[in-house]
């Protein structure tokens, strides 16, 4: 049975993607802050489907982070078939006036930790040629954000990195994909702050639309997966608009 590790797997898409993962048959490694919540979504697939759910609390945003759960994994002797960065976070707020450490935690979480795990994990996926990468991303990928600086530039890291990572592993067999949702159903509103903005109040699609369309584009190896037709007309758009334009249309929206 192939094994799947989902980062941020507590709440939101991260959730719905346990769930879809669990009842295709994969076991599943669940990695979030919230001992307590994955312990609860562990029992629930375990319970639905004949599979093992392993949890392993871990802050992504420390240094160690990685280097301590890929040490769990050897201990346990799981190996990753399949590998979900799904674990990110947001803030909305001018960068001069941000904390600079909670911006910097962002870059851990967002980009580093992602990076990290991918490489620790990435290397055995290629000589047993199978599995693969599902990067949740963002629409925010597409162009600049006034307001969320560093979240929106993480997001342009993810999509870049993703695809580049396919190309290096084209006739491999893995499948590589990258998960653009817009505005969804889940904690980041509130979390970022953004949860007042009119994309939340108007554009927002569940967690559990997201998650299928996500698993379903990675299952048939899709480089980049946009949910949702306005999502997906707002990406196409831009593509038409100078970068000048994008950016002042984003920092109204943002209040920027």
């Amino acid at each position: 049975m192939p094994t799947t590790l989902i980062t941020g797997a507590s709440s939101g898409i991260g959730l719905e993607l346990t769930k879809l993962f669990a009842a295709s048959g994969d076991n599943v490694v669940l990695v979030a802050r919230s001992e307590d919540k994955l312990n609860d979504l562990a029992a629930n697939v375990r319970s639905q489907h004949d599979i093992t759910a392993t949890v392993i609390p871990a802050d992504l945003s420390t240094p160690d982070a990685v280097d301590h759960l890929s040490d769990q994994l050897r201990d346990r002797s799981l190996e990753i078939d399949t590998l979900v960065n799904n674990a990110g976070f947001g803030m909305l707020g001018k960068f001069s006036e941000m904390s600079a450490d909670r911006q910097t935690n962002m870059l851990m979480v967002n980009v580093v930790a992602l990076t990290r795990l991918t490489r620790k994990l990435l290397p055995g996926m290629l000589k047993r040629k199978t599995g693969g990468v599902l990067n949740v991303g963002s629409i925010a990928a597409y162009q600049a954000g006034p307001n969320m600086a560093v979240y929106y530039a993480s997001k342009a890291y993810v999509l870049s990195f993703t695809e580049a990572l396919r190309e290096e592993v084209a006739g491999s067999g893995l499948h590589i994909t990258c998960l653009e949702p817009g505005a969804t159903e889940t904690g980041f509103g509130e979390d970022s702050g953004m949860g007042s903005l009119d994309m939340f109040a108007s554009q927002t699609m569940t967690a559990e639309v997201v998650a299928k369309a996500g698993y379903q584009g990675y299952r048939s190896n899709e480089d980049i997966v946009i949910p949702g037709w306005k999502n997906r007309l707002m990406v196409t758009g831009t593509s038409f608009l100078p970068r000048f334009a994008t950016r002042k249309m984003v920092g109204k929206m943002q209040g920027a």
